[in-house]
């Protein structure tokens, strides 16, 4: 199918000499193709496998509409308007750097993405500072940066959830290197410290080991003593709360966060992980008020490329960066100046000067979906939200390959807009000896992104089911009881669910989320046909009871 891309022009139609030495320096990256600049600037995740084209999420550069993609907690393939948007900025930046120069005038299109960001999020201009970074993994190092920088000290980082956080964060939360090649190309040694970040950090798992796989009970009582410890003798917390993880969960509690505050007032510095965007525009307005940073994403639930992540800074942080524009040498490899507003003018000379195209292209696509999304009535978000929910809940509970995990309890609040509702479905997969191993799991999640139609002895319906490319949340990987490694895998509410639903014509709405819910009972079929297969026997071999 083809894309509504502007057809790329040459560097000879915009008045260039190719063979020019400034002109081969500074434009050479804006002529690749288009689907090589998105996934550029970013790490070894998103590398395009030479057979499959795909990366590891299991999603290609361009636009896939014959995916059924229900995997908006992990990665989903770029839309086909989306994929417009970026050709059409590429072109104008073209335009715009012949006029002031490549480095001109991508500094003013990240200086125009944040601000389009601060509005669809309905955050106050001039309260709030969006630093860009081409990951929320990289977004952390340049948390813990400014934690140093307001704290004074170098701090403990505690993980609430890291048992349900991104890979990276591992090795992010102690100021260490979390591959060998950074976005910015630079070589570095996985799990090596990073030059001015390196620090200590406490890992809180959330998952409840001692029982049935669901939230623990005493995360609040783990967290009052983590940061009591990281704070004894004068220390202090860089404290990442997650709201929400891969599986859906918000922790600590209010009263939790209440608490820190009151005992530990100067001590202890918030950064909430927010990078699935699964949460209310107020509720992001209220942490930074709050004085706490937030991370988050343009993919995950708004259906952006994968790696588009940024750092929201509350004013009082921004004054800190402007009275202390120290920068950890380490950072250098992970952000350049254009990352950060203009705002920080002392902080931003001290940074290189470096266009990452592809971060900028995979931010342009996102703020498309973000818009086309909030263009949505709230009052239909809420309702196709609740009505995916409902069907979603229904045919986990129904299919007799498909088991349930506990969900955490949440106060909801009226800030939480449809977030008030889930938006991602864990569910272990049974097979005849009980719950897939880890390892099972990702082999059947391999398989219901491909066409297994040629398995043999099917019928013509059971073709046109394992025909059928599928996308889930990649598989969670949790140690059950008697620490039986299983994994979960996730049916996931989009944005672009809701906005392919919707219409103001309420019986074609209606039939939208119908067909919908028919495609995720079609992903369920083929779930349950994978695993009857005699072909798909080394799904079930070996596995664990739960």
């Amino acid at each position: 199918m083809t894309s509504a891309v502007p057809k790329l022009q040459t560097a000879e139609a915009f008045g260039l000499d190719p063979f020019r030495e400034d002109v081969a320096r500074g434009m050479r990256d804006l002529f690749r193709p288009l689907d090589d600049l998105l996934t550029s600037g970013g790490d070894p995740r998103l590398a395009l496998d030479p057979v499959s084209r795909r990366n590891q999420y299991g999603c290609g550069a361009g636009p896939a509409p014959e995916i059924w993609n229900f995997a908006s907690s992990t990665a989903s393939p770029i839309s086909e308007r989306a994929y417009a948007r970026a050709g059409g900025a590429r072109e104008a930046l073209m335009r715009s750097a012949i006029e002031i120069g490549l480095e001109a005038a991508y500094d003013v299109r990240m200086e125009e993405i944040r601000a389009r960001l601060k509005a669809l999020l309905r955050l106050p201009a001039r309260e709030v500072d969006v630093v860009f970074a081409p990951s929320g993994t990289d977004a952390q190092l340049q948390a813990l940066s400014v934690a140093r920088a307001r704290l004074g000290s170098s701090p403990t980082t505690i993980v609430v959830g890291s048992d349900q956080t991104g890979s990276g964060t591992a090795f992010t939360a102690r100021g260490r290197h979390f591959g060998a090649v950074t976005a910015a190309g630079r070589a570095v040694r996985k799990d090596m410290p990073i030059a001015g970040l390196a620090c200590d950090a406490i890992a809180l798992p959330l998952l409840d080991r001692a029982g049935a796989l669901g939230p623990r009970a005493d995360i609040d009582i783990a967290v009052l003593e983590a940061v009591a410890a990281a704070t004894a003798g004068g220390g202090s917390a860089l404290l990442q709360i997650m709201d929400s993880s891969k599986l859906g969960w918000r922790a600590p509690s209010e009263a939790c966060l209440a608490e820190i505050g009151r005992r530990w007032p100067h001590k202890v510095q918030v950064v909430v992980d927010a990078c699935q965007m699964r949460l209310g525009r107020g509720r992001i307005k209220t942490y930074l008020d709050r004085g706490y940073m937030v991370l988050i994403t343009g993919s995950k639930y708004f259906g952006g490329p994968a790696f588009s992540g940024a750092l929201l800074l509350p004013a009082a942080a921004s004054r800190v960066l402007a009275r202390n524009p120290k920068v950890a040498s380490g950072l250098l490899d992970y952000t350049s100046r254009s990352d950060w507003p203009r705002s920080l003018k002392a902080l931003r000379s001290r940074l290189e000067s470096r266009s990452n195209l592809g971060q900028w292209l995979r931010w342009e696509a996102a703020l498309d979906e973000m818009a086309a999304y909030y263009d949505i009535p709230a009052a239909f978000r809420l309702h196709a939200t609740r009505e995916l929910r409902s069907g979603i809940e229904d045919l986990i509970m129904l299919s007799p390959a498909l088991g349930a995990i506990g969900r955490s309890v949440q106060a909801t609040m009226a800030e939480d807009e449809e977030f008030s509702e889930p938006t991602i479905f864990p569910f272990l997969v049974k097979g005849k000896g009980g719950a897939l191993s880890a390892d099972q799991s990702r082999r059947l999640h391999r398989a219901l992104a491909r066409d297994m139609s040629a398995m043999p002895g099917l019928s013509a319906a059971d073709r046109e089911i394992a025909a059928r490319p599928c996308l889930l949340g990649q598989p969670v990987e949790l140690a059950g009881p008697a620490e039986q490694s299983v994994a979960v895998l996730r049916l996931c509410v989009g944005a672009r669910l809701i906005v392919e639903a919707w219409s103001p014509d309420p019986a074609t709405a209606r039939r939208n989320i119908e067909r919908t819910l028919d495609r995720i009972a079609e992903v369920v079929a083929k779930i349950e046909l994978l695993l009857a297969h005699p072909a798909s026997a080394k799904l079930v071999e070996s596995s664990h009871g739960a």
